[in-house]
């Protein structure tokens, strides 16, 4: 992998995380067009999802020191209930990275098929949530915490969104737009650590750990992915806020139709 490969990568890996058009789609497409595979593919992966996590620490840093300073009084509050939430979303997306890891890394590697129609149900799921009208509700319950887990979780899926399944799912609960993003932001940073740790663990357990990928790769790779994940960050919380989800469904429709065109014609 070239540096300018890696540039390119990488920040398709930070404005795609936040947007709702799936990062792991679009990486799955440059993936296929650079022809990037195996561990010089995995090691990237990881790298530019840590820088993203990063980002989100950065930019919710308000955030989430307020949760920490409400956990530490050690007495039930706003901020304990909102961790009670994180911790119950993180039980699906827990579950199948668990049980079925080896099952969706073979999902990943299906080609970009999967991923076109990943994105066609991102876009549905868009679409239903912008012309959705439900009653509105003050804040996240544990049972709406859960149900957008379980969003999250189906988000595994090369193409599926995960910031697109778990705000629209969170919009058609009847939460509110401007308390959504920021959760769903937040509640993936444990997930994607837990993950990147086992696919550490799992390089250092191979022959060859970064495969043929050089360093200066992985640092322009990161740094991409950091600077441009914070922009993103705080760019889609703007935008839910607005409501605009509904532009994201027809970008996803037109990459839907990329990949499916590529898969049919390669």
């Amino acid at each position: 992998m070239s540096w300018i490969e890696a540039l390119i990568l990488g920040l398709l890996q930070g404005l795609t995380e936040y947007l709702p058009v799936s990062s792991s789609g679009h990486l799955a497409i440059g993936a296929a067009l650079f022809g990037i595979e195996g561990e010089e593919n995995l090691a990237f992966t990881i790298t530019v999802h840590i820088a993203t996590v990063f980002s989100t620490l950065v930019i919710l840093w308000k955030e989430i020191s307020w949760i920490f300073k409400g956990l530490f009084k050690f007495q039930m509050n706003d901020e304990t209930r909102y961790t009670f939430n994180i911790l119950i979303s993180m039980i699906p997306v827990g579950i199948v990275g668990v049980f079925f890891k080896d099952q969706v890394e073979a999902i990943f590697g299906s080609g970009l098929t999967i991923v076109g129609c990943m994105l066609l149900l991102t876009a549905a799921l868009l679409a239903f949530a912008y012309y959705a009208k439900p009653r509105q509700k003050e804040k996240i319950s544990l049972r709406d915490a859960f149900i957008i887990g379980l969003a999250q979780a189906c988000a595994v899926m090369p193409g599926l969104s995960r910031s697109g399944s778990t705000i629209a799912t969170g919009l058609l609960l009847g939460n509110k737009k401007e308390n959504l993003a920021q959760f769903s932001f937040l509640m993936v940073i444990p997930p994607i650590l837990g993950e990147a740790l086992l696919d550490i663990v799992k390089m250092i357990g191979g022959e060859n750990m970064m495969g043929n990928i050089p360093a200066t790769s992985l640092v322009v790779g990161f740094m991409a992915a950091f600077i441009s994940g914070c922009l993103a960050c705080k760019l889609m919380i703007d935008i839910v806020k607005k409501g605009k989800l509904i532009y994201f469904a027809i970008y996803c429709i037109i990459a839907a139709i990329f990949c499916l065109t590529y898969a049919h014609c390669a």
